[in-house]
């Protein structure tokens, strides 16, 4: 980040004029979010809370808080996502730890944590204990979220990644459900022994050929076995709708979905456990208006 390292003067001394500079060099660098992110990077790389930043402006930068603002800065330039810099992402009103092995968790995954808790509702689960699989757990924040909203559920997140394991249940115990999460290593539904009430998957549906068109921040940054769905994104799809009924018999599946993939994905459900009405079958957008989640009771 050139802006802070290349001036001495009064004015860049202080918080306000190295955040401002800081936003200039983001700003070049073709961050979508100067303002933002410099904000953001300012305050962790000084400790400060966002009441603190936002009440000194005038406050003085030591030398050494500079080198730790430009240290950060330079990362974000280089498009590393603000989340993987502070090791944290906000997810449904929680804070979730990252590792390199996660996804990094995005505001469009909340309407799998949405209609999960429409059909708990709908069911009378919060009232009563209901086991919960979240398969590719990851971060674990699908998982923890459900837990945490439903005080009376169990559950079990899976992975391949052993890494990943470890940093749900950091998050698992970070936010009180570690005594009712399990997290285990398994590939899809390999292996893994139900009977569940609930069962959520955010897998990977990014079609092979457009990994390479991707955000930096995606591309570069989120692991790869977590985004490359193969040729047409649905490769995960078709291993685990087939499971379902064993692992879930008359229980509920919450699948996110690609843009343009829902109606694959509900024609896959329906051929593999439910019956012909394409009503059995619910969706829910996002915040752009795309389909992000497919559900559906499982038929025996």
């Amino acid at each position: 980040m050139p802006a802070p390292d290349a001036t001495g003067t009064a004015e860049l001394e202080t918080l306000g004029g190295i955040t401002r500079a800081c936003q200039q060099a983001l700003a070049a660098a073709g961050v979508e979010t100067p303002a933002l992110d410099a904000r953001l990077l300012v305050a962790a790389a000084m400790g400060l809370s966002a009441a603190d930043f936002l009440a000194r402006p005038d406050r003085c930068v030591s030398e050494a808080e500079r080198r730790s603002i430009d240290a950060l800065i330079r990362r974000r330039c280089a498009r590393e996502p603000v989340s993987r810099i502070l090791g944290a992402r906000e997810f449904f009103g929680r804070s979730f730890a990252l590792s390199p092995a996660t996804l990094d968790p995005r505001p469009d995954s909340e309407t799998l944590i949405e209609t999960a808790l429409a059909i708990a509702d709908g069911e009378g689960w919060r009232g009563r204990p209901i086991r919960i699989l979240d398969v590719g757990t990851g971060s674990g924040c699908l998982l923890v979220t459900l837990l945490a909203e439903l005080p009376l559920a169990t559950g079990v997140g899976t992975d391949v990644s052993a890494e990943a394991l470890g940093t749900a249940m950091s998050n698992a115990v970070m936010h009180g459900v570690a005594e009712r999460a399990t997290f285990a290593r398994h590939d899809a539904l390999d292996g893994v022994v139900g009977p569940f009430d609930l069962v959520v998957c955010n897998p990977p549906y990014i079609p092979s050929g457009e990994i390479a068109t991707l955000a930096a921040e995606v591309r570069d940054y989120d692991p790869l076995a977590a985004l490359d769905g193969g040729a047409d994104g649905l490769d995960i799809y078709r291993r685990i709708i087939p499971e379902l009924r064993r692992v879930a018999p008359c229980g509920w599946v919450v699948l996110e979905v690609g843009a343009g993939q829902a109606e694959a994905v509900a024609k896959l459900l329906l051929q593999a456990c439910g019956k012909t009405r394409q009503g059995e079958v619910l969706h829910r957008t996002d915040l752009g208006g795309h389909i992000r989640s497919v559900a559906m009771r499982i038929q025996l």
